[in-house]
């Protein structure tokens, strides 16, 4: 006899008879049967949000290292079954386009675990949209959506230790990319493409010790174009951000943690933040922001922060906006995104010439209020934004008891 046969048979054999499991009891009233206790032992717990017991109260918005990502990769007309990595770094050939040709595009939204303990994506269905449409303005495959939905939510479920619990202001970040991977020495589509996500653990992109929105000086930035006018500035693509990196440097230097972009034709109407849209409430109580649909990032921030608006009863313009001639009728401007939802910008200064607005912004700060507790399901979630992710497969095992069901 072995001696795993010999421990069950003792296991059996010394067991008092009360001790059984609900899920024991179950069985054996629905079907006659017995759900050996031996079965059932053994068993590790399941990692649970927040069981990786990071400073949840204090993360900002830098990199962790996490448990694991996925990885799919599309060649000869397809995407392939996908895997899980636990490797952060990835092999790819030195003529790989994304090197050479910049075949690169990235997107962001955030999890949540809300107060129902639930684990909820937030609007990545926009995110799913926003991708699609820079893969066909690249000439890359897109992303088909049972792929979106299998790998945003494997990696939710493999990092759940990393999603910092409700009531912490934090939230698992979730990174889809996709780039071209293939050797390619000419200009043209790679033969080759992978596409990742993989999540990190952040809270607030502009630290602040009192939890309170941070308002910003920002400065409008003239020596520098963020995006041509029939450009890709609307497509979330790696090359945006690296164009943005000296611009920001010599701006932060100057003491200005943010700067506005104005258009690239006639430096006259606003276009966007370093990384955010912009936003202004005017004097009339109106929601203003940029109408550049070929040179402005389609934030879904903003959309969410728009139809909030509308709600509310404010009147919303998406339109052109002189800056100069218009932003004395300012009264809050806030730079909007997924990582910081709101910020306010309590002056902009262009040259000689600065214009103060609300630092704390009252009816910014309410719709962030209102985005805020629908990601944490204190609100009402009308619109369906909120994506449950089912943590999983099956029914977790139940622990042993002493007492016999009822």
């Amino acid at each position: 006899m072995s001696l795993q046969h010999a421990a069950r048979r003792a296991r059996q054999q010394f067991m008092p008879q009360g001790l059984v499991t609900l899920r024991t009891r179950r069985k054996s009233t629905t079907s006659g049967g017995f759900v050996a206790p031996s079965e059932m032992w053994g068993s590790p717990l399941p990692e649970q949000v927040g069981s990786a017991r990071l400073d949840w109260e204090n993360l900002g918005f830098d990199y962790v290292p996490t448990k694991a990502h996925v990885r799919y990769v599309w060649k000869d007309g397809a995407w392939d079954a996908g895997r899980s990595v636990q490797d952060p770094y990835i092999s790819v050939h030195i003529l790989g386009n994304v090197f050479h040709y910049g075949q690169a595009l990235f997107e962001g939204f955030k999890g949540f675990q809300t107060k129902q303990g639930d684990v909820c994506t937030f609007a990545d269905d926009l995110s799913f949209a926003r991708m699609a449409h820079g893969c066909r303005r690249f000439r890359m495959p897109e992303i088909p959506r049972r792929v979106w939905d299998e790998a945003v939510d494997t990696v939710v479920k493999q990092n759940v230790a990393y999603i910092p619990p409700f009531g912490t202001n934090g939230a698992l970040y979730v990174r889809p990319f996709v780039f071209g991977s293939g050797p390619r020495l000419g200009l043209g589509p790679s033969p080759e493409y992978t596409f990742v996500v993989f999540a990190n653990p952040v809270g607030s992109y502009y630290k602040n010790d009192d939890g309170a929105m941070q308002a910003l000086d920002g400065l409008v930035n003239d020596d520098y174009d963020r995006a041509a006018p029939l450009g890709c500035g609307d497509v979330k693509a790696a090359g945006n951000y690296a164009s943005d990196l000296e611009s920001m440097y010599i701006s932060k230097r100057k003491g200005y943690p943010i700067s506005l972009y104005l258009d690239a034709a006639e430096r006259r109407y606003v276009e966007e933040f370093n990384t955010s849209n912009f936003v202004a409430i005017t004097k009339g109580g109106r929601y203003l922001t940029p109408d550049a649909p070929r040179s402005v990032l389609d934030s879904n921030t903003n959309k969410v922060l728009r139809r909030l608006a509308e709600d509310m009863g404010i009147t919303v313009e998406v339109r052109k906006i002189d800056f100069e001639a218009e932003a004395d009728t300012f009264a809050e401007v806030g730079a909007v995104g997924t990582a910081v939802v709101v910020s306010p910008l309590r002056s902009l200064t262009r040259r000689n010439k600065t214009w103060r607005f609300d630092e704390n912004p009252p009816i910014l700060r309410q719709l962030r209020d209102k985005v805020r507790a629908i990601q944490n399901g204190e609100a009402e979630d009308r619109h369906g934004w909120m994506r449950r992710v089912a943590l999983e497969d099956k029914p977790r095992q139940s622990l042993l008891s002493i007492y016999p069901g009822l």
